[in-house]
């Protein structure tokens, strides 16, 4: 009996895209055509089939395809062609078009092979096509490719480009206007192209775009943005009533319908409220804005950006964290975290809006603290998205800030701790950064919990961090390391110490980069603020930290080096003899005789805190109990210390005089009197 007949099998996956990407080399047009479609169809809104397409070659098959139906198109020009001919050949060129648009949509990977097949320009010069439906699909694709950071910069100052730019805004074609306003809001970077767009009246076309279309009105308020941020002269102009009432358009539009739109009109007030705060001083649109923003927060169009829009409006301003906190912002904030499981974005933004309302307010973070929400935060430490894993360091070193929470030992307990360490290994450099910040805080503890902190490897890694080539890690591993020594017992010392090394302290102390030279010095300050057994770290090794401290305060010209610097020496000469005479040989040299003394120096600067950095050296210095107070005053008033100081007891740094004074009244009383 024959076996039954049955289908052949259709082929795998990976053939039948081969397939695809063969047929765009057809000889015939509407095989071409089809394919065109095809893949279209097949990657849009698909990054997986995009990146497949991508690995095949599509895009230099589709750009040979653009190329070579637009150079067909310039001779039909030329020629008397058939009706059809051309409008098969169009047909070509917007379906090219379109899938190269498809590629960069929201792609960087796709954006950037566009790019590298060299379409861009092809695309630019089809905007002047004769065919309007060519224009249009040409200007969508630009548009995609200008969403993308990798799009080539615009330079609006260089030869007609103004114009190209205003024939742009002058279309009536809306995805030729929308190009125009993309472009802006990806090119314009400076003040002076700011305030160039300004003067050629760009801003005013874009304001009569927002009573257009959804989408001319959401392009346009992005571009207005963009040139009015940070450009109080651009917004005094825009603000101004013969500018057709612009600003009252744009507060008009955070009524609007659209979600995004009334994000977009939000984002606009914001920026002219940070950028220029004494023109939007109503009470009453700042609560608005905060009110729309909370309630975009539930929008799921544009929910994952409202809390980046709120942090850039309460960030760094007690005025705007108090209303918000009047509204119930953190108490909703926190409601969203409780829902459930979010997006990464949305989870990114809502907690650096909750580090923004506890960057200044205690009661901000007492009410975060009694929802009992630093579970959440805790969470995300851990989570996959580095950009999640940074926000919740960010929020965690804000609501750390707390020197009542931080007296109560709150934050040194393994639920902080052990994440927070782990995320110092962490792949990502700007994650190891946002963990050593809050580390930094945590680890201040007034209540010297901190060998926890050590026996979970942070100690360690922090000294690995240290000696890291970039400098911004470096220099806050120092910072936070300074942190870990402060009020700690003198068995934490040597074990700190013991991990770190004099000679990695000392080459700490000298670095190349001047904020990890004073984060080091202040290091060392904490080390020999105490009892004596401290002030011993610095004599060491000969000496070693104790040399390096007088070297960096020959050397250094930064005041903040040198005030730590000074403070270290003040620390040191609160010791016994030895330690005093030891200072007074790195501030006053045998063989600097002839010299001014660096502590004349310091005494002379402009910086009131260096001024009283060294004065408070001296006070100790000439401590009266001290059997070789004399003999100090006595090379004090040699180096012309003593007359120095008498100068300054009108000093207008009251900190200054007073310490001026002491040094003066120690000395009389050490036996030096004031003839």
């Amino acid at each position: 009996m024959p076996a039954s007949a049955s289908s052949a099998p259709p082929p795998p996956t990976h053939s039948r895209r081969e397939d695809l990407i063969g047929r765009l080399s057809s000889s015939s047009t509407e095989a071409k055509l089809k394919a065109l479609r095809d893949l279209k169809n097949q990657i849009i809104g698909n990054r997986t089939k995009k990146l497949c397409f991508l690995k095949l070659g599509a895009v230099p098959s589709v750009t040979s395809i653009l190329s070579s139906s637009s150079a067909t198109a310039a001779a039909a020009a030329a020629a008397v062609c058939s009706g059809n001919d051309v409008e098969l050949n169009d047909s070509l060129i917007i379906q090219s078009a379109a899938a190269i648009g498809s590629f960069a949509c929201g792609f960087d990977d796709g954006v950037k092979a566009v790019l590298d097949a060299g379409a861009f320009p092809l695309l630019l010069r089809l905007i002047s096509y004769p065919n309007d439906k060519v224009v249009g699909a040409a200007a969508r694709s630009l548009k995609f490719i200008y969403q993308s950071k990798l799009a080539p910069r615009y330079d609006f100052l260089q030869g007609n480009n103004m114009e190209f730019i205003q024939s742009l805004l002058n279309s009536e074609n809306e995805n030729v206007t929308g190009l125009g306003a993309s472009i802006i809001t990806h090119s314009c970077w400076t003040s002076m192209e700011q305030k160039a767009l300004s003067d050629a009246g760009i801003i005013k076309k874009l304001t009569c775009m927002l009573g257009g279309s959804v989408t001319q009105k959401d392009a346009s308020l992005e571009s207005v943005a963009t040139i009015l941020k940070g450009n109080p002269e651009v917004i005094s102009k825009f603000i101004d009533p013969e500018n057709g009432g612009a600003l009252g358009t744009v507060t008009e539009l955070t009524k609007d319908k659209n979600s995004r739109t009334r994000l977009l009109a939000c984002i606009c007030l914001i920026v002219i409220r940070n950028s220029a705060p004494s023109c939007l001083q109503d009470l009453r649109i700042k609560t608005k804005l905060i009110l729309i923003l909370l309630e975009l927060l539930d929008d799921d169009q544009v929910g994952d950006e409202a809390p980046f829009a709120l942090s850039s409006l309460i960030a760094e301003k007690e005025d705007l964290q108090v209303l918000a906190f009047e509204a119930n912002v953190i108490d909703k904030l926190v409601n969203h975290l409780r829902k459930g499981p979010l997006l990464s974005r949305r989870l990114e933004g809502i907690l650096i809006a909750l580090a923004n309302m506890c960057s200044r307010l205690e009661r901000c973070r007492d009410r975060l603290l009694s929802l009992e929400a630093m579970k959440f935060v805790t969470d995300a430490l851990s989570q996959d998205s580095g950009e999640v894993r940074a926000a919740a360091c960010v929020c965690l070193k804000n609501v750390s800030r707390s020197v009542k929470n931080l007296s109560a030992g709150l934050f040194m307990n393994e639920s902080f701790v052990v994440p927070l360490v782990q995320l110092l290994f962490d792949d990502l450099t700007f994650v190891q950064v946002s963990a050593l910040d809050a580390i930094s805080n945590i680890v201040v503890d007034f209540l010297a919990h901190k060998t926890m902190f050590m026996k979970c490897g942070g100690l360690k890694q922090l000294v690995q961090l240290s000696k890291s080539m970039d400098a911004t890690i470096r220099v806050k591993a120092v910072c936070a390391l300074r942190n870990l020594t402060f009020l700690v017992s003198d068995k934490c010392k040597e074990e700190i110490l013991s991990e770190l090394t004099h000679l990695t302290l000392r080459s700490l102390i000298c670095d190349p980069e001047a904020c990890v030279q004073e984060q080091a010095l202040a290091l060392v300050c904490n080390l020999v603020d105490g009892p004596l057994d401290s002030i011993q770290h610095v004599f060491a090794e000969d000496a070693l930290l104790l040399r390096a401290v007088g070297q960096q305060l020959q050397s250094a010209s930064k005041a903040e080096v040198l005030i730590q610097g000074m403070y270290v020496f003040t620390n040191v000469a609160s010791g016994n003899e030895v330690h005093k005479e030891a200072v007074m040989q790195e501030l006053f040299p045998p063989l600097a005789n002839e010299c001014e003394s660096i502590m004349s120096k310091f005494l002379h600067s402009d910086d009131s805190r260096l001024r009283t950095a060294a004065v408070w050296a001296l006070v100790n210095l000439t401590f009266p109990s001290s059997s070789g107070a004399f003999g100090r005053v006595m090379k004090l008033r040699n180096a012309g210390i003593v007359s120095q100081l008498k100068n300054m007891v009108n000093d207008p740094c009251l900190d200054v005089k007073l310490r001026a004074r002491t040094v003066l009244g120690q000395s009389v009383t050490s036996g030096y009197g004031s003839t």
